[in-house]
């Protein structure tokens, strides 16, 4: 009598498996500490990081108080950072299937495409950014490009001639897209020697300018009391975790590629809380010297650039800026997003169309308002879509750690007829939780934008808005663990891995 053969694996369901989605074989996992440490390096270095900084100067706080708001909310967020990483290393795939654990495989397109409409967002910004660099340099030639007539409603806020080099520099971005990924080496090379470079020169021309260290660190902060100082640094610190919430979510799209454990948390754990604080002390620096040479204080370095004397001084400047935020925004802002749109349908939608979804709704977001001022890039940008994103992490973080024991069956990720089907591939439980977990946010939200009026809800349900992420984070993540434990099923201790 033979002994029976054990049965093959069910195949993976074709409209759950591309080759982009597919867990990453273990001979193809070749990051190290250093890898992820210089990943963080390189994404700090980036304009918003200095804006972030400088909107805290220009919001009341002093130097130290800046930074020890942003150095706090860096360690904060790199606690779901290094969960949500875990299973990037351990079973090789990437953020979306990693959310159809607890979400359902077809449930997971909902903290996908939220994830993926964020990214939009930045990558809208970074975009204005880049283009209203190239306005800057473009004026000084061509005076009368700052003297065109008006073409957009006034309620847009977007002058004719920031909107030209804005749709200019877009449609570079999307040119990128169409020639592919591969095309940007070379720029995120050239960002990687220029932006140190240029920090530093722009740090030592405010010490120069401002007379010293002493001039510029000794401006007070510009609080009438206490009771002002804390209503400004709680939304301050949630916006400052907000600022990586998105990648406190989709790390596993990096950390898949990990050799160990110890290396994408090491490496994450030299790499952001440092380099954030290294270059936002310049933004900190630069903005309060601006007070001290020009009277008021310039948070955007794109403006202050403008600034300067020699024209050639400021072109090369602003097309420098240009290059390093093109290199930027393709890494930081397409990639993710385009893999997110891919994930609803990856048999139709290739990562170039995702990447053209991603640019058309970065225009719709409108983001020159955003970053219009200091207020609007915290209050109504970074801690509004925390309290998205801080539900969606609570509730993978729970589930893997709480229910799951981090024992993940990642063949059924794949497929239909697995234990992540639930109800029609929908984990109703998660989407409770998720809209539970961001309901207490919405008034305080409605109010940062004017939607309502001062004291149209209690005052403690709209404070609740500056604690958003945390408030989004743990009441989720708690809801959800209450309405999984009837339906808890045990997995297999050790999870067999899916072939790409």
């Amino acid at each position: 009598m033979t002994s029976p053969q054990p049965l093959p694996a069910a195949a993976p369901s074709p409209d759950l498996l591309s080759e982009d989605l597919a867990p990453v074989a273990p001979a193809a996992r070749t990051w190290t500490t250093w890898n992820y440490a210089a990943l963080w390096i390189s994404m700090s270095l980036c304009i918003p990081t200095y804006m972030l900084a400088s909107s805290l100067i220009q919001g009341g706080m002093n130097w130290w108080q800046a930074l020890v708001t942003i150095f706090l909310g860096n360690v904060v967020v790199l606690v779901p950072m290094l969960l949500n990483g875990h299973a990037g290393t351990k079973y090789g795939i990437p953020f979306p299937v990693f959310a159809r654990a607890s979400f359902g495989v077809r449930g997971a397109n909902v903290p996908a495409l939220l994830r993926a409409i964020i990214a939009c967002g930045w990558f809208g910004i970074q975009t204005w950014i880049g283009g209203f660099a190239l306005y800057q340099m473009a004026v000084l030639w061509w005076p009368g490009l700052g003297r065109l007539p008006a073409v957009f409603p006034a309620s847009w806020g977007l002058a004719t001639g920031p909107a030209l080099t804005f749709l200019l520099f877009w449609a570079l971005n999307m040119y990128v897209v169409y020639l592919g990924v591969d095309s940007i080496r070379k720029l995120l090379v050239f960002k990687a020697f220029f932006l140190p470079v240029a920090a530093l020169a722009l740090l030592f021309w405010a010490i120069s300018a401002g007379h010293g260290l002493g001039p510029i660190l000794s401006q007070p902060a510009r609080f009438a009391s206490s009771a002002a100082f804390w209503a400004f640094f709680f939304p301050s610190l949630t916006g400052m975790v907000g600022f990586w919430a998105t990648l406190s979510l989709n790390i596993p799209d990096f950390t898949r590629y990990a050799t160990s454990q110890r290396a994408q948390a090491l490496g994450q754990a030299l790499g952001l809380p440092t380099s954030m604080t290294l270059f936002s002390f310049v933004g900190v620096v630069v903005t309060s010297a601006t007070l001290v040479i020009y009277g008021q204080t310039i948070w955007d370095p794109v403006v202050l650039a403008g600034r300067f004397d020699s024209k050639l001084l400021v072109s090369l400047a602003m097309l420098a800026v240009a290059l390093s935020t093109l290199a930027t925004n393709i890494a930081a802002n397409i990639v993710s997003p385009a893999n997110d749109f891919a994930n609803l349908d990856p048999q139709r939608i290739s990562f170039k169309t995702g990447g053209y979804i991603t640019g058309v709704l970065g225009l719709l977001i409108f983001p020159w308002k955003l970053i219009a001022d200091p207020s609007g890039f915290i209050f109504t940008w970074l801690v509004g879509y925390s309290a998205l994103l801080g539900p969606i992490g609570g509730i993978m973080i729970a589930d893997y750690y709480l229910l799951r024991q981090q024992q993940l069956v990642v063949p059924d990720l794949y497929r239909h007829d697995g234990r992540y089907q639930y109800r029609h591939g929908v984990n109703y439980a998660a989407i409770w939780a998720l809209v539970l977990g961001v309901l207490p946010n919405i008034p305080g939200f409605l109010q940062a934008v004017g939607a309502l009026p001062a004291g149209a809800v209690w005052p403690w349900l709209s404070g609740l808005y500056s604690y958003a992420w945390f408030v989004g984070f743990f009441l989720a993540g708690g809801l959800y663990v209450l309405l999984m434990r009837p339906q808890r099923r045990p997995v297999p201790a050790a999870p067999p891995v899916v072939a790409a």
